[in-house]
């Protein structure tokens, strides 16, 4: 593989943020009269959705307790919108089913996303979201629903054909993407990067963007960034890693999807369901948990079934520590394991009388991946080192497809508020996300 020797612009990484920000920067920059694709680079060790993206469950929703994020989500919303063909979108909606314990913060979202025009409906009270849930499902039996938010926008799309036509449409505009190159360095002078380092060789640049998911660890020490960080709080500041890694939890049930369709004969919204109810096997009956826990399910016709997931769990290592590679199902340390598919098939159970003695029909095959977070869980949009900027989603990152239509503004010198609240200095200043109390990190 011949490199360029210099681009003006060399992305790193070729998921979700990668070929969207290559794809608009791209655009802007031929809109603008101040260059084209021709003029960005992206490289990837391995390939298109080689990373978190490619194993991504797919899940589009607006649902956040935090207004910066549901801003965001907003506007991705609607970048997925644009061209549902060729980012394979369907728009079915999104369902947040919550016990009373959350009751006050589904509410809150729901007043909130009145307030910035994004459409959904909220149900109150046991009787009335059984009601509800009935009306849809003839076998939904969850007992201690009490707020059910519905977005009619949103749902999901599917994985790697999205990158395919996000990489589709970044070709189109002349970007010019390497796969098998892998980034060892940077090469710095007068404060800022001059050129990207690779195993092929070197490629000198103006900008250089990053947006490589959980691999954000090992080029932020390239960068000579800190490993460890203060972090403001009522109480004073105190360190904390920059980087901890969570194991993500999803699988597939192998019904047909057909079989997961409402009274109507129609596909249902992307379904999430936090409880506090019990949960107990489905299988034998015995005790799986009497804390809260939360689940989320689709029908996929991609993958053949229904899939979805539960919230992942903290390796409890330092993450100079976490191995990386091999990534998502290569990973015998970081794939699912029998107690996420008990609790998993359980949970449906619980949910769904249809899906009650169906665990046989998981479908065994290595699933799950890893995911860098933030101290504070959320994301982090900035530029180090003068030019660098950083794409940090704290593995929000497949849904927010349009974090590179504001980044490519961002880099031609327009700041973007929908990304202020995401700057690095929040956690100097202690201007942190506001926290749920949803078992799921990222909510």
């Amino acid at each position: 593989m011949n490199l360029p020797a210099s681009s003006r612009y060399v992305i790193i990484g070729a998921g979700i943020h990668g070929l969207s920000t290559a794809w608009h920067l791209a655009k802007e920059l031929r809109a603008r009269g101040r260059g084209s694709g021709g003029d960005i680079l992206i490289v990837d060790k391995r390939g298109i959705g080689s990373g978190a993206s490619g194993i991504a469950c797919g899940v589009i929703r607006n649902d956040y307790f935090q207004p910066a994020m549901r801003e965001l989500m907003a506007h991705s919303v609607a970048v997925w919108e644009s061209d549902p063909g060729a980012f394979a979108y369907h728009p079915v909606g999104y369902m947040q089913i919550a016990p009373q314990a959350m009751h006050e913060n589904v509410a809150k979202i729901y007043a909130e996303q009145q307030a910035i025009g994004y459409p959904s409906a909220l149900i109150e009270g046991e009787n009335d979201c059984r009601a509800y849930m009935l009306d849809m499902f003839s076998d939904w039996q969850a007992p201690g629903i009490a707020a059910i938010l519905h977005e009619q926008k949103g749902g999901y799309a599917n994985n790697i054909r999205s990158l395919r036509g996000l990489a589709a449409k970044a070709g189109a505009e002349g970007v010019r993407i390497d796969a098998g190159v892998r980034v060892t360095g940077f090469r710095t002078g007068g404060g800022a990067v001059t050129a990207v380092q690779t195993d092929q060789g070197e490629v000198r640049c103006d900008q250089v963007i990053l947006a490589v998911g959980p691999w954000i660890r090992d080029l932020w020490a390239m960068l000579g960034l800190p490993a460890e960080i203060p972090v403001a709080g009522p109480d004073g500041s105190r360190t904390q890693p920059m980087w901890t890694y969570w194991a993500l939890q999803e699988g597939t049930l192998a019904v047909d999807p057909k079989e997961f369709t409402d009274n109507r004969g129609g596909f249902p919204p992307v379904l999430h369901v936090d409880s506090s109810a019990p949960l107990h096997d489905d299988a034998d009956g015995s005790l799986i948990t009497d804390q809260m826990w939360g689940i989320y399910y689709k029908p996929d016709f991609y993958v053949g079934g229904v899939q979805g997931g539960t919230s992942p769990y903290v390796i409890h290592k330092p993450a100079a520590e976490v191995a990386v590679d091999p990534y998502g199902p290569e990973s015998p340390e970081y794939t699912v394991r029998d107690d996420f598919i008990r609790m998993w098939t359980s949970a449906l159970a619980h949910c769904h009388k249809r899906f009650e003695g169906k665990r046989a029909a998981y479908r065994r095959e290595p699933t799950g991946g890893i995911g860098a977070f933030t101290p504070d869980s959320f994301p982090v949009f900035d530029v180090f080192q003068q030019n660098a900027y950083v794409i940090a989603d704290s593995n929000h990152g497949y849904k927010m497809i349009g974090v590179g239509a504001l980044v490519a503004k961002e880099l031609l010198g327009e700041q973007q508020g929908l990304l202020a609240p995401f700057r690095f200095d929040r956690y100097r200043i202690g201007e942190m996300h506001p926290k749920s109390n949803s078992p799921f990190p990222w909510s």
